[in-house]
């Protein structure tokens, strides 16, 4: 009987955001793709360095001691743009540092996001922009992981899982955060103070947050193995509407944070999360630095510089670069928070709200391959705000 991913928390996660892959691009980068391939199998037996991802990804595993020998939890699948013969490394590495990951779909450029369906992935993390955008736009929660700081250990540690979340345009849609963009901060506050009844549409990591509700729900109440954070620059009188909607959601935020323009990184280093998501890049540049961070895209929001992406994934010769299709941004591009935006409205990234995907299987499985030849992780340096 084939084995069932219905009832696990699962993650899918691209080798470059579960490793450390900077000294294999800087060859690839120097002196081709054949160089490259030949760099990785002469270091198979060394262990690649933990990523962003690695802690969020331990931690989540380590769930499953709680539940074993009846069952599991938590899943990890490894989703790659590599070959599998390049991919050994990465398998090696899993084993070394000792993660409970048995699986791996490696596309040799092609489209990843289109198999998160048939592994019934609850989040999709990733170093390569196209493939988060291609992610979110088909109803899958998915993040863009940044540099990750210094320091990661790669020793186990007792504790829940710690998860922050900024709340809009990724726990709730980006509805009050467009109001915002288009006026200045008193429209904002009064548009919320009249909706302060109204719950907020859901947003693109709401299945997510939903899903650790399920994990959460099947463990003891008693020692949380999940600690859940709301960390938003929202405050008063913005906050009421917060409220009412994780009431009506019925979900719990374990720690809230109302900052009003205090510096979130201030927070997050008290608060040490495995992992923060945020859309704007005026919180993530600092936040990157100090806890392990993803992006939640949307259309024309900016990207961290190349230097704090992870390093790209080798391209095949068979398959070219695709053409930048917008103007490089760099970070002093960024907005300063609570200050009125020159930029229109900024159109979403994935469904309308009311269209989160439930079955996450059936629209994968029905969609054609792209009519565009697949690439295998395009280089954020030359493209920073490639479509997304």
């Amino acid at each position: 009987m084939p084995y069932s991913l219905d009832d696990k928390l699962v993650i899918g996660v691209s080798s470059r955001a579960l490793f450390d892959l900077a000294e294999a691009d800087a060859v690839y980068q120097t002196e081709g793709l054949e160089r490259y391939r030949e760099f990785q199998r002469s270091r198979e037996d060394v262990a690649l360095q933990p990523g962003t991802g690695f802690p969020l990804v331990r931690a989540l595993l380590a769930l499953n001691q709680r539940v074993e020998p009846a069952g599991r939890l938590v899943e990890v699948i490894v989703i790659s743009r590599n070959d599998a013969d390049s991919a050994l490394r990465v398998f090696n590495s899993i084993e070394a540092h000792g993660l409970d990951i048995t699986r791996g779909a490696f596309t040799n450029g092609g489209d990843s996001w289109r198999y998160l369906g048939a592994f019934r992935c609850s989040l999709f993390l990733s170093a390569e922009p196209l493939d988060v955008e291609s992610a979110l736009r088909h109803g899958f929660p998915a993040a863009l992981l940044l540099r990750p700081p210094d320091g990661i250990s790669t020793a186990p540690e007792a504790g829940p899982v710690r998860i922050a979340f900024d709340g809009d345009a990724v726990l709730f849609s980006d509805e009050a955060q467009r109001v915002y963009d288009a006026g200045e901060l008193p429209a904002f506050y009064e548009h919320e103070r009249r909706r302060a009844d109204e719950p907020l549409p859901p947003g693109p990591l709401r299945p997510f947050l939903d899903a650790l509700g399920r994990v959460q729900s099947r463990l003891s109440a008693e020692e949380p193995p999940i600690r859940t954070a709301l960390v938003t620059a929202r405050d008063a009188p913005a906050h009421k509407r917060v409220i009412t909607t994780l009431r009506s959601w019925q979900v719990r935020i374990d720690e809230t944070f109302f900052l009003g323009g205090v510096a979130k990184v201030d927070v997050l280093r008290v608060l040490k999360p495995h992992i923060f998501f945020d859309d704007q890049l005026s919180h993530l540049e600092a936040a990157a630095a100090a806890v392990p961070s993803g992006q939640v895209l949307r259309e024309q929001l900016e990207l961290l510089p190349a230097d704090r992406l992870p390093a790209k994934q080798p391209k095949s010769k068979a398959q070219p670069r695709p053409r930048a299709r917008a103007r490089a941004t760099s970070a002093q591009d960024a907005r300063p928070t609570g200050s009125k935006p020159a930029s229109t409205p900024r159109p979403r990234v994935g469904p309308a709200a009311g269209e989160l995907r439930e079955d996450y299987a059936t629209r994968a499985s029905s969609e054609e391959p792209s009519a565009e030849p697949s690439h295998p992780e395009p280089d954020p340096r030359k493209n920073p705000r490639a479509r997304r």
